[in-house]
């Protein structure tokens, strides 16, 4: 990059460490570090749902799968889409009403207290996962970039994240996400897709440059379609950032419409970066790493200033995810596990504390992670296989299906882990056959272990039933 684009991206960095530092200010309670107290209007919170879900994944895995497949590349993004849809629809009231920060707080009001650990690390690894897919992604194009190797681009990467990230939590996180949104809508809708067309000499430039398998929305196979719909649409309605968001809005109708925006979002955004990397390879068809496709066609395409920006907003996609699952990470672990078995009787001052040492703790681990692992859709099936397989059935039966039990729903999340854990060792990320394994094991354990075990320990309200009904008008 020239010394203009340099600039753009240093000013870039400076505002939103700027921004973040407003964030921190805004931080003084638990809620406030963790659901933005609860506070967010719905232009707030439809930019931080959509930013959130739009991360590194998106961009550069997008623009990867559009590079070696063409127009299908959008079904990844567009399943998580139609999960945000899925969950306003069926979930987003049951969700806000229930006031709790976490998935597996809402599992031990339902179950028990080991529902609630168990899920809990079921959690902590899809977030961590998460965010080691952002950092990856932040580090892969700040390599093509600047041409820094990668070991260098991971620490710059999760330095920027955890600098704002650790001091405000989510108040900093949505501050951020904001300003995040606007330049990653700008940068990938107003530049980068009009000037790769123009570059790739417009649509008829690619029908003649691309295979006609690019233009079919199916050319990637009816089983990585249907894998893409299981991992990530299951995986939106039952991820602890997701539904961490969804605990920020001011409203039931900011939740709900909120939602549903980001949806569509996702739709138009899938189709834009997948048709950027069609653009890449009619320009660049010798990529070696199709990971680098979206980077390569920015320098490629863009005139100095102007590839500054568009280098911010692909940034602003990877950083606003990345920090979100960071602070989901953190809340699990402080919220489900430290504050629940072992320091109960924490004041405020004392939990925030813990929270930013804990949220720092995650940052360093994904890094570390992030420099092993280093393929950034490897990362992301492995956490939402895991998420997806072994959550999504005791979440959506225990809000639907009152005779589900919580030993039932303990040993259903612990041996559909262990199925899909030794299915991804066996067959690999890239099969479908670990989160079909671990959905099927998860749904015949827990309506099996329903009917024949019962629990030994009744909620702690008059009768099971009261429990269940109380628990279910929600």
């Amino acid at each position: 990059m020239n010394i203009i684009d340099m600039s753009v991206i240093i000013l870039y960095l400076a505002i939103i460490a700027f921004v973040g530092l407003l964030g921190a200010r805004r931080a003084k309670t638990s809620e406030d570090y963790i659901v933005a107290g609860r506070n967010l209007s719905f232009p707030m919170y439809f930019g931080c749902m959509a930013a959130l879900t739009l991360g590194g994944a998106a961009t550069i895995g997008t623009a990867k799968l559009g590079y070696q497949s063409g127009l299908s590349g959008m079904w990844f993004v567009t399943s998580q889409g139609i999960g945000l849809v899925l969950l306003s629809l069926f979930l987003a009231k049951k969700i806000f009403n229930l006031r709790v920060l976490t998935i597996s707080e809402m599992l031990e009001n339902r179950f028990s207290v080991e529902a609630r650990l168990i899920s809990s690390l079921v959690s902590i690894t899809y977030t961590a996962m998460l965010t080691v897919t952002q950092i990856i992604g932040i580090g892969s194009v700040l390599k093509v970039w600047l041409g820094w190797n990668f070991t260098l681009s991971i620490i710059v990467a999760g330095g920027i994240v955890l600098f704002y990230t650790v001091l405000g939590g989510m108040w900093s996180v949505t501050m951020t996400d904001i300003v995040q949104f606007i330049v990653m809508s700008i940068g990938i809708f107003a530049v980068m897709l009009p000037m790769s067309l123009s570059k790739a000499g417009g649509w008829e430039g690619l029908h003649e440059k691309l295979p006609s398998t690019y233009f079919d929305l199916s050319v990637m196979g009816g089983a990585d379609i249907f894998k893409s719909l299981l991992l990530y649409a299951l995986g939106i309605v039952v991820g602890q950032d997701v539904w961490q968001r969804v605990f920020t809005a001011r409203s039931l109708k900011t939740s709900r419409y909120g939602l549903i925006a980001a949806g569509g979002y996702s739709l138009m955004y899938a189709i834009t970066v997948a048709i950027i990397g069609m653009c890449a390879f009619a320009v660049l068809p010798t990529i070696t790493d199709p990971q680098n496709a979206f980077a390569s066609m920015a320098i490629t395409t863009l005139p100095p200033g102007v590839l500054g920006i568009v280098l911010a907003g692909v940034l602003s996609a990877l950083m606003s995810t990345a920090s979100g699952t960071l602070i989901a990470s953190s809340t699990l672990i402080v919220n489900d596990i430290i504050t629940r078995f072992w320091k109960r009787d924490m004041n405020e001052k004392r939990f925030l504390i813990i929270s930013r040492l804990t949220t720092l703790s995650v940052g360093v681990f994904s890094m570390v992670c992030a420099l092993w692992i280093q393929d950034i859709l490897v990362a992301l099936d492995i956490a939402f296989a895991v998420l997806s397989g072994a959550l999504f059935f005791p979440i959506i039966f225990g809000f639907f299906w009152k005779r589900v039990t919580a030993r039932a729903v303990f040993y259903s999340i612990l041996i559909s882990s262990v199925v899909i854990l030794i299915s991804l060792m066996m067959k690999g990320t890239t099969s479908i056959v670990p989160i079909l394994y671990g959905l099927v094991t998860s749904c015949v354990t827990i309506v099996l272990f329903s009917y024949i075990l019962r629990d030994s320990v009744k909620p702690t309200v008059n009768n099971e039933e009261e429990h269940n009904q109380k628990f279910h008008t929600l």
